[in-house]
């Protein structure tokens, strides 16, 4: 199984190769309700910060909780604005009613939800959001790339597969998921597509950080690249969920 301390062991890697969230997430967000000046926001598994950076800019003072040192040392060096606690969701203290916002950004599906939903319940204020979404590295609308072709056979190859319960796209199950416990409801779903291009060494950065690649399994996608002319243009999606807390007291 994937160890979720693997982006702590890179996060060098992680802190150049992880690219932003798509500028239209934020701006829903903003028109939604869910993020205005002085919300008071929760970033789960934040990380080195990619959603920290941009909740404090729109004037959220921000809670980040993050359980990899190295990857929070990077998160507080950068945005020392922001509170840290290095600690899992799971573990960490967060005091009643005192948020209006939670956020996990591409780390839901580390989560004990079991654990994880009743205590953002508790800790989120009356009407809070729980905002949800993730960065997919691949877009399978999109016509395959040589580049994808190549990715598509090295992940055939392998002998084991991820044991996460739904795939990255699966936004209904997981909308369901997040909703079962009768803790939050659903208000929204968007998707973004968007497209990136990426160098031999990005390629190499980036897929050192996915969690289910081997070290040789990097080698030969950065290799890929190289063959194909050293750049390539990689077209990924993010699919937000956004849910609202219930008046339930469970």
């Amino acid at each position: 199984m994937p160890d979720p301390l693997h982006f702590d062991i890179h996060a060098e890697a992680y802190d150049r190769a992880r690219p932003p969230y798509p500028a239209a997430l934020w701006t829903d967000l903003r028109d939604l309700g869910a993020l205005r000046n002085g919300t008071r926001a929760l970033d789960l598994g934040a990380g080195t910060g990619l959603a920290t950076g941009p909740l404090l800019e729109a004037g959220a003072s921000v809670h980040a909780v993050e359980p990899g040192p190295a990857l929070a040392e990077r998160l507080h060096r950068r945005l020392p604005a922001a509170t840290l606690s290095i600690d899992t969701v799971e573990q960490v203290a967060l005091p009643p009613a005192s948020y209006d916002l939670a956020v996990a950004a591409t780390s839901v599906h580390w989560f004990d939800l079991d654990i994880v939903l009743p205590k953002l319940h508790r800790a989120l204020r009356p009407d809070g959001h729980f905002a949800v979404w993730r960065n997919a590295f691949g877009d399978p609308s999109v016509p395959v790339t040589p580049f994808r072709e190549r990715v598509g056979r090295i992940v055939s190859r392998r002998t084991t597969r991820s044991p996460s319960a739904y795939g990255e796209l699966d936004t209904e199950a997981w909308a369901t998921r997040l909703a079962s416990t009768g803790h939050f409801t659903v208000t929204h779903r968007r998707r973004y597509a968007w497209s990136i291009a990426l160098r031999t060494d990005q390629i190499h950065d980036l897929f050192t950080t996915f969690s289910n690649w081997t070290a040789a399994e990097v080698d030969e996608a950065a290799r890929a690249v190289d063959e194909l002319g050293g750049r390539v243009t990689e077209h990924y999606v993010t699919p937000l969920i956004l849910l609202r807390r219930t008046a339930s007291d469970e």
